[in-house]
Order: C-alpha cells, then sequence, then structure tokens
C-alpha cells in the first residue's frame, strides 16, 4: 500500500522537543479533519514514543529522533519514531506495564502501554546499541461515519 502523503522530521533528542513532535504530527494529520479525541490520543501516543527515545534510548545524552507520519487511504495512519540510542535489549519486558529503565527517575513505566491504548497496532523493533524503533498505526473515523451512526 503506498502512502499518499509523508512527512519526516529529525531532531535532536531534547525534552524540550517531544512537544513540537505532537504538535507537528497533529498538525500534519489534521488534515484528515479526525475528531478531538484522535487527535489527543494520536499526540499522546507520539509523546510517549518521542519520550521514551529521549529518556531511554539516548538517557538524556546528544542523539537524533527521527519521525516519520504516513497517511493511507485518507484514514489510516501510521507514525514512525526512531532513535540511534542504546537499543533495548529485552523488547517483551520493557513493554510489561510498570518496568522502566530509569527506575530512580519520575517514570512510571507505562509508555508502551498508553501507545497500545492509544493505536490500533504497536510494533517495536530494537537492537542493543544500534537503537529503537517503534511503528505505530490507526484508523480514523471519519465523520461522516459518525453522524451517520448518531441519527
Amino acid at each position: 500500500m503506498k502512502a499518499t502523503n509523508t512527512m519526516t522530521l529529525t531532531f535532536d533528542s531534547l525534552p524540550v522537543n517531544e512537544g513540537f513532535a505532537r504538535s507537528a504530527v497533529a498538525g500534519f494529520f489534521a488534515q484528515l479533519d479526525p475528531t478531538v479525541e484522535e487527535l489527543c490520543d494520536i499526540r499522546t501516543a507520539v509523546s510517549e514514543a518521542v519520550t521514551n527515545s529521549i529518556v531511554h534510548g539516548y538517557r538524556y545524552s546528544q542523539g537524533k529522533v527521527r519521525l516519520t507520519a504516513r497517511i493511507y487511504d485518507g484514514r489510516k495512519i501510521q507514525i514512525i519514531v526512531r532513535d540511534t540510542g542504546c537499543g533495548i535489549e529485552n523488547i517483551e519486558q520493557a513493554m510489561e506495564p510498570l518496568y522502566t529503565t530509569d527506575p530512580e527517575g519520575e517514570r512510571s513505566g507505562l509508555g508502551f502501554s498508553v501507545m497500545q491504548s492509544f493505536m490500533d497496532t504497536v510494533r517495536v523493533t530494537s537492537a542493543p546499541g544500534k537503537g529503537t524503533t517503534v511503528t505505530m498505526q490507526r484508523v480514523l473515523s471519519s465523520l461522516a461515519d459518525e453522524e451517520t451512526q448518531q441519527e
């Protein structure tokens, strides 16, 4: 399936850029006229993925985060957040609720759980020393579908 529109951003792994990433993705997907709830869900999932790259992938050191957003068939969206940080040794363990690599920090270990609750699919690939890629997908409702259901 070929994307009908794609956006790619690369930015420094600074905590202040998490808000930039959320806003940029929301602006990009606004062309699909998502519901307010869908837009909030997308922003939250992106926030969690980017924060994971900054906090866990780079452990607050300098690096680059690459974010790609794609639209397929006018309603299916894909978001990819990629870093070249330390990677994840055990993805299954990392995706367990309350697991964190930053126990002394203010991290709850719910990032992947939050992403999964707001997106249809979340796939994580990683290699120690090479980085992590989080791919999230969701099919947005159309406002026309919602209006029909409300009648």
